[in-house]
């Protein structure tokens, strides 16, 4: 069966692909900086009757996607699919009053994060011929977000390292897709949730009538990871519920 990383891997997006691809059969490494929920999901799978293991994973670190490859060897013997899902919202200012500090801090995560993360799975996959990489950017990779130039600059370059990505190594057996999600129901937007005023107003910018859920990303995501999606790459597919219809 399939030997997974995922990063980011401890709540939200996250923790729902672990658990789905543990569910299909997989040995899933769980990737994250929240050491306490990121055990405990290992644990829970675990004694479910999935194989999982947690490893602490600053993405903005080299060395620790080098860790992280690591380990799936050491206690698997192979890696099949990574998941680079782990990101930050970052604070919300005008491009004009962004403060610097702030924009490499989600630059370092979001972007250079999955770029390093490639960098460390790679060449793994492909010394062995085949491999998928996933990808989760947002609905902000392809439009704005008033208030969020970080984030939406580092979702839209999430896309360009994707398509570069898949055409230096789709021809070598390894797979690179991204997904895009829109606002879903996760930690990162609960508080926004909260507040009747605002809550509304997201809900209302997407068709389908309602946000979404971590489980409909991980079923897209279990998708491109799978053999089923064999002629899939270089793609960017929204799961958004209609928001980039409008």
């Amino acid at each position: 069966m399939s030997v997974v990383i995922v990063t980011g891997a401890a709540s939200g997006i996250g923790a729902a692909i672990a658990r789905r691809f543990v569910q299909q059969g997989a040995s899933v490494v769980l990737a994250d900086i929240q050491d306490g929920p990121g055990q405990q999901l290992a644990d829970e799978l675990c004694h479910s009757g999935g194989k999982a293991i947690y490893v602490h994973c600053n993405v903005a670190d080299p060395e620790h996607h080098t860790a992280c490859v690591e380990a799936a060897m050491r206690e698997y013997g192979r890696l099949d699919i990574a998941v680079n899902n782990a990101g930050i919202a970052g604070q919300g200012a005008p491009t004009a009053e962004f403060p610097i500090d702030e924009w490499r801090r989600v630059v370092d995560v979001n972007l250079s994060g999955v770029f390093y993360g490639m960098r460390a799975q790679l060449p793994v996959m492909l010394k062995q011929g085949k491999g998928s990489i996933i990808v989760v950017s947002s609905i902000l990779g392809t439009v704005g977000f008033a208030g969020a130039p970080a984030y939406t600059a580092s979702k839209h370059g999430l896309l360009g390292l994707v398509r570069a990505a898949a055409l230096d190594h789709s021809s070598q057996g390894v797979r690179v897709n991204a997904v895009g999600p829109a606002f879903i129901d996760t930690p990162m937007i609960s508080g926004v949730m909260q507040m009747p005023e605002i809550a509304g107003s997201v809900v209302a910018r997407h068709p389908i009538g309602r946000i979404g859920t971590p489980e409909e990303v991980a079923a897209v995501v279990a998708f491109l990871g799978s053999d089923d999606a064999s002629f899939v790459t270089g793609s960017y597919i929204p799961v958004d519920g209609g928001y980039l219809a409008q």
